[in-house]
């Protein structure tokens, strides 16, 4: 035992472990060498990585590290391997030695990639001072024009299919588009990812393939930076790894980005800074863009609802004489050339049923609408609605048909009538809303007096204030001056029917004195055959059997006029025009609006109705402090606040 750790030390370093392993193992009594058995040891543990112990030529004994015959096919391969391996560092000795008797080599110009750049203020200002260098040596920083064959959808679609590794040098492409990412791969190769259109497609750009010498292979792509809207004109293909590239001839900036973009890893988060800076918004998250193609499809889809139902699309005032078609606090503002002040509209509502009136039967319109009322999570002064009158129909043809519109929509954006909608928030777990058809229908009054175990007198009597009044003060709830019936009875309706409402429910038959627009209800005196539709209890939708009496309409539109007088600075005033026209005949007509943003945030999945307006009513920056500003401070003698920095409307 004690002669075989000594003979041992001269053997190959892997022999050595081998042994070590042997003796550990425990079973010494099996060892029982004279002299001479560290090489019977050697040769039971060759391997591929221990040439100097193979022979030249196989023999019967030879074991591997096993201990089992190794076989001549095995020895075979275990010697091609040591001779390859000895060849492949003879190679390595003889490079490094050339590469010694050579000397240093110069290295060529580096590669900029964007990395770790500058803080926001020096790099603008460095942009701007090479884009003045670029002028002053007759070059044009902004051309005028670059040919495009495919927009990168286009470009997807045409090549996505080569195969790996595959370079189609016989076909030349032109895409353009903005740089997302630039990355470079030592002093020859850099990759590029150029977005345009929602989409993606990589830019290998080689300095091999380039035809361009070192230094302007690197002045060409270090003058390319993240952000920049660039051409690029080359060769379709795919990287080793499959990913579809367009190898470029030719790389032209067309239009430089002057500030430094945030970076993928911290993104655009802030939402005042989002709204108030759109385009920077969409830049830096995509996913916005979605939700802006999601309202274009349900805008898209209503028009040929309505549109394949024999529907005429038309367009009334936005300005108007009287403030009419809504109970809405209206915009001012003047005419100078007439020395007039005038409204902006709150709903088109009148002048679509003098169309009615006109003989155009069936009509809609898609627009906006300004209201001068409060800023919250889904409420905004301006928005979008769409309203249509239908001659020879009422409020339950309605119902039927906003059930029938409203459902076929969610199906076809979503794909279901089920959604999942985080009312609270993203971080907040969802609610489930259901459009499956066969909505509820909740009577305004009669369900409320259930709800509140009372019977309530007649609304248009004298008592009806104090009861309602007592009412919201028995349960707390704080109603802002004046206190009309209608707005007590709106602010119990709030609190006590609509908050069940998550998924689709009409509140039907509003009282009179609610609806000066609104026909009576043919078996519910003092109501009207009006519904809203509420879902996660936010009104969606209004409708009625419109009121087609002109003597009618007037005392109503009197009543409205009275409430103006109290303080309802909402309640509408007479149109005379309107009451005229009224006279030359409204056939039977239901009337409908709805509202196109809330609809959106509920198929985009967004709390805050702001995500689903571009350009959403912001407080002007006081630009010192770049804090919410007072009128006051909103902009300097002689300049206008620019909307794009959130110069919109606010308290």
């Amino acid at each position: 035992h004690s002669s075989c750790p000594d003979n041992s030390q001269d053997l190959p370093s892997s022999i050595d472990r081998k042994a070590d392993q042997f003796f550990r193992g425990g079973d010494r009594s099996r060892v029982a060498m004279a002299d001479g058995a560290a090489e019977q040891l050697a040769d039971a543990s060759l391997t591929a990585d221990s040439a100097a112990t193979l022979p030249e030529t196989w023999n019967d004994q030879l074991k591997d590290e096993a201990g089992n015959p190794l076989s001549k096919s095995e020895f075979k391969k275990r010697q091609k391997a040591a001779r390859v391996a000895k060849e492949r560092e003879a190679k390595k000795a003889a490079q490094a030695a050339k590469a010694a008797e050579a000397g240093p080599r110069p290295a060529g110009p580096a590669l900029d990639d964007d990395e770790g750049e500058l803080d926001a203020n020096m790099y603008h200002e460095r942009r701007v001072a090479s884009i003045k260098a670029a002028k002053e040596a007759g070059n044009n920083p902004y051309p005028h024009k670059f040919e495009v064959s495919h927009t990168i959808p286009e470009y997807i679609a045409a090549f996505g299919d080569i195969a790996k590794g595959e370079r189609q040098e016989d076909v030349t492409a032109s895409v353009a588009g903005r740089i997302a990412v630039k990355r470079a791969s030592g002093s020859k190769l850099l990759f590029y990812d150029l977005t345009g259109d929602g989409r993606k497609v990589q830019i290998m750009a080689d300095l091999g393939t380039s035809g361009l010498d070192p230094e302007a292979f690197a002045a060409l792509h270090n003058s390319a930076k993240r952000g920049d809207i660039v051409g690029v004109k080359g060769h379709p293909g795919k990287s080793k790894m499959g990913e579809l590239s367009i190898f470029p001839r030719e790389l032209q900036v067309l239009s430089p980005c002057l500030h430094m973009l945030p970076t993928g890893n911290s993104g655009l988060k802030d939402q005042e800074t989002r709204y108030r800076n759109r385009h920077l918004d969409l830049i830096a998250n995509p996913n916005v863009r979605d939700i802006f193609i999601t309202r274009a499809r349900i805008v898209s889809f209503i028009r040929r609802y309505f549109d394949s139902r024999g529907f005429l699309e038309v367009e009334t005032p936005c300005m108007n004489m009287v403030a009419g078609g809504a109970t809405a606090r209206p915009f001012v503002t003047h005419h100078n050339d007439l020395n007039l002040d005038l409204y902006m509209r709150v709903a088109p509502e009148l002048y679509l049923k003098m169309l009615v009136v006109g003989g155009l039967e069936r009509v809609y319109e898609m627009g906006k609408q300004f209201r001068n009322e409060g800023i919250d999570m889904t409420h905004n002064p301006e928005f979008t609605s769409c309203e249509f009158y239908q001659a020879y129909a009422d409020y339950e043809d309605n119902m039927n048909l906003t059930e029938d519109l409203v459902s076929s929509l969610v199906k076809e954006v979503t794909g279901s009538y089920v959604i999942q909608y985080h009312a609270d928030g993203p971080d907040e777990p969802p609610i489930t809303i259901d459009f499956t058809p066969g909505w509820p229908r909740v009577s305004m009054v009669s369900g409320l007096e259930e709800k509140l175990n009372v019977r309530l007198p007649d609304l248009s009597s004298s008592e009806a204030k104090d009861v309602l009044w007592e009412l919201c003060k028995k349960h707390k709830l704080d109603c802002a001056p004046p206190h009309t019936p209608a707005r007590l009875l709106d602010k119990l309706v709030g609190e006590f029917l609509e908050v069940d409402c998550i998924n689709p429910t009409f509140i039907t038959d509003h009282p009179q004195l609610m609806s000066p627009l609104a026909k009576w209800h043919r078996s519910k005196p003092g109501m009207t055959e009006r519904f809203e539709l509420f879902v996660n209890r936010r009104e969606l939708a209004n409708a009625y059997t419109e009121l087609n009496d002109p003597v009618v309409q007037r005392e109503r539109f009197a009543e409205q006029a009275q409430d103006k007088e109290a303080g309802d600075d909402e309640a509408q005033l007479i149109d005379e025009g309107f009451c005229s026209a009224l006279e030359y005949g409204l056939p039977p007509t239901a009337g409908w609006g709805m509202g196109i943003d809330r609809l959106t945030m509920l198929l985009t999945d967004t709390a805050n109705i702001k995500e689903v307006l571009l350009f959403p009513a912001m407080k002007p920056l006081d630009r010192a402090n770049q804090i919410p500003a007072t009128p006051a401070t909103a902009a300097g003698p002689g300049v206008v606040a620019s909307p794009a920095v959130g110069a919109g409307l606010g308290p």
